[in-house]
């Protein structure tokens, strides 16, 4: 419970995180798919990569993916199409995780499903230039990327901001999950930083407001991918049309603008619940 908007949004970070259970959880489990994969490749280095090694992802963790990126030698580069070599690694898998629901293979990488979160486990080869090369077992090639470049600029950015941006990315994501993930999460990210370079963001209502009301005319774009390579992050996941996409953005602005009107005149209940609308699953009751 919480009385003010600054409480409100200090309980409502807090409620995004993920556990410290959770966490120790990810870590012994990666600890021994890491083992797998070491039985059965010859594996140069692996990290943490995706929403968790950036400090995004949000909770409950059951409805997230955990990426485990493992750079393998070139000799499989050479042996492997792009799906043999994420059949291969499921079947390495499958030697030590035989009780587990399900380990497929998706487009880029190997999915395990755990009863309580999933692991995505992501083969890939340095790439000549930079970054690396990983499977695209639909498109039946490789794909340039660099997760590395990922952390590291939204890490900067984040400092920019004096470790502001990371909380009020994961409040999109919150408001994202109240709208049946509308958008990529990733896309979320890059939106957040790039309307908020230069800007101070003096609370978090006020930064997640003005990242809603530029939105509504960014969400209408693609986005660079910050490793580069020519690709660009699409922003629809659920939301099938730019128009529809549009109106997620400026219904949620609305709400957070008719906030702080309430607050501002001193109704903080009612302010409270429209900031409930925007994060139905997350945001505090008054009291």
């Amino acid at each position: 419970m919480a009385k003010t908007i600054a409480s409100a949004f200090s309980q409502l970070k807090a409620n995004l995180e993920i556990t410290g259970l959770q966490t120790a959880t990810v870590s012994t489990r990666q600890k021994h798919i890491r083992e797998a994969m070491a039985d059965g490749f010859d594996i140069l280095s692996s990290f943490l990569s995706g929403s968790y090694s950036r400090a995004t992802m949000i909770a409950p963790l059951k409805r997230s993916d955990v990426d485990i990126f493992f750079v393998l030698r070139s000799k499989y580069f050479e042996k492997y199409a792009p799906a043999q070599l994420l059949d291969r690694v499921r079947t390495v898998l499958l030697r030590i995780y035989r009780q587990t629901p399900k380990i497929s293979r998706n487009g880029q990488a190997v999915t395990i499903t755990f009863t309580d979160f999933k692991v995505d486990v992501v083969p890939g080869f340095n790439r000549r230039g930079g970054g690396y090369l990983i499977p695209d077992s639909i498109a039946g090639e490789w794909i340039p990327t660099d997760p590395k470049v990922h952390d590291t600029t939204l890490s900067a950015a984040n400092k920019t901001h004096g470790g502001d941006l990371v909380p009020l990315v994961k409040m999109l994501k919150g408001w994202n999950r109240g709208i049946n993930d509308g958008f990529v999460g990733f896309y979320l990210e890059l939106l957040a930083k790039k309307v908020l370079t230069n800007v101070t963001i003096s609370d978090l209502s006020s930064g997640v407001r003005f990242v809603l009301d530029k939105g509504q005319d960014d969400v209408r774009y693609q986005i660079a991918d910050p490793a580069w390579y020519g690709s660009h992050i699409n922003p629809l996941a659920n939301v099938s049309t730019v128009e529809a996409a549009v109106s997620r953005f400026s219904t949620a602005c609305n709400r957070a603008r008719k906030a702080e009107r309430f607050a501002e005149s001193g109704k903080i209940p009612a302010a409270f619940e429209e900031w409930r609308k925007i994060f139905p699953h997350y945001f505090p009751r008054y009291g």
